[in-house]
């Protein structure tokens, strides 16, 4: 593990959302006066005075380069490495789809676990470990149990892990190779958890989405912060990300608006689109509809990653688009799978379905006239493909069956370069 030294804590306290009453940096998330969702209370004087450009370029290449914006306390981190993943200037999918400035910020590299929950799973045992927990867990629909069992074995913690039990193979195994205990739980995310919730006050464990949740929801920042110095320290004028419980969706401009308020870039409107799949839209059926309040749904799309049918922070997501001029769009099942191969096929990044749903929502806010073309766009890619796979076997095409000698080759070049290779059965040539 590599450990880095810390100068000074920031962090002052936890606050509700809801009526701003403040609590100790405890393991608490909810408030006791009006049941209102807590968040990290920092003192942006202290960030400004010990932090500039330059320091963050030295730090560490990991999300720890922004340590004073995040909720620890003590001198040493769990890094691992996490964050710093590529932001790509799109040429082919820009220009497919007539944008001018397209940018891709593809965590599906992240380390160690290929998604974006490494950020926040990094943040959140890092303060549970300063809180005294040795057992930590979460409820997760893949990405996040892959993420807490791996980072917590790195750490050398107990980790139990909660999932719903039809989950994709590849997820489930990319979870029980670090070997936590796996509870999978006969029923969907919301369900799953609703039980973690009980377990947590049985047992005190430390449950990185539940009552860690105001230190590991700040891992999401980092995604904002790692743009806008990959841009050149300036906000991009527009952004795509997926909506699942709308707090990543949330602490990315939570993220911009942190920089601008240090002075670390210039002020900037930033519109924030958000993408859900129709088979559980629940912010994006709210946003349509002009409702201030979601209607809990139950979740049926191959996009089970962002399938939570009662987000946490769905209001947020819902006000945040609205108050910046953005949209919540949904695509159906096809249409994800359509946004996973278009990805994959002009930029060479193949995604999940979470990836897959935001690519065709940027897609269709395109062909809306909702996103111009010379508008400064990024589009957040937030897991890997190679977890899914069932969702897009049968849709990504065959191989070529040839015998082991140049004319069976040239015949089956021949016929690939006539026909639409998406025709072929798999046939011996």
């Amino acid at each position: 593990m590599t450990q880095t030294p810390l100068r000074i804590t920031t962090l002052k306290g936890l606050r509700c959302r809801e009526c701003g009453e403040q609590y100790p940096a405890e393991a608490r998330h909810v408030c006791e006066f009006c049941f209102g969702p807590l968040e990290a209370l920092y003192d942006y004087e202290a960030i400004r005075g010990c932090t500039s450009r330059k320091t963050i370029e030295a730090g560490p290449r990991s999300i720890w380069r922004y340590r004073p914006f995040l909720p620890v306390v003590g001198e040493r981190v769990i890094d691992v490495g996490t964050g710093l993943t590529p932001l790509i200037r799109s040429e082919r999918l820009a220009r497919r789809l007539g944008l001018g400035a397209l940018y891709i910020k593809n965590d599906a590299v992240n380390v160690p676990s290929l998604s974006f929950k490494d950020r926040v799973v990094s943040v959140a045992l890092t303060r549970a470990r300063e809180l005294g927990f040795t057992t930590v867990s979460c409820a997760s629909t893949g990405n996040l149990a892959n993420a807490t069992a791996a980072i917590a074995a790195h750490a050398g913690l107990e980790c139990y892990v909660f999932i719903p039990a039809d989950l994709e193979a590849g997820k489930v195994l990319g979870t029980l190779i670090y070997g936590p205990q796996v509870m999978a739980v006969e029923g969907n995310y919301d369900q799953v958890n609703r039980l973690c919730s009980e377990v947590a006050d049985r047992h005190g464990w430390g449950f990185v989405n539940i009552n860690l949740r105001p230190y590991y929801s700040e891992g999401s920042k980092t995604l904002g912060f790692e743009v806008a110095e990959q841009l050149g320290w300036r906000l991009p004028d527009h952004v795509v990300a997926p909506v699942a419980s709308g707090s990543l969706y949330t602490k990315i401009y939570k993220g911009f608006q942190e920089l601008i308020k240090t002075g670390l870039v210039g002020e900037r409107p930033v519109r924030m689109s958000g993408a859900q799949a129709t088979g559980c839209s629940p912010v994006a059926q709210a946003f349509k509809a002009g409702r201030d309040f979601i209607a809990p749904v139950k979740p049926a799309t191959i996009a089970k990653s962002i399938a939570i049918g009662n987000p946490a922070d769905g209001v947020y997501a819902l006000d945040l688009a609205r108050r910046t001029g953005g949209h919540i769009e949904d695509v159906t099942d096809a249409e994800i799978i359509e946004g996973i191969k278009l990805l994959a096929q002009t930029e060479g990044i193949f995604t999940e379905t979470a990836g897959g749903t935001t690519v065709a929502v940027l897609k269709k806010l395109v062909e809306q006239g909702k996103i111009a073309p010379d508008e400064l766009t990024v589009v957040y890619i937030t897991g890997n493909g190679l977890k899914t796979q069932e969702a897009i076997a049968p849709y990504a095409g065959e191989t070529l069956k040839i015998e082991a000698n140049l004319a069976s080759f040239e015949r089956a070049l021949e016929r690939a370069r006539t026909l639409d290779r998406l025709d072929w059965q798999q046939t011996l040539v």
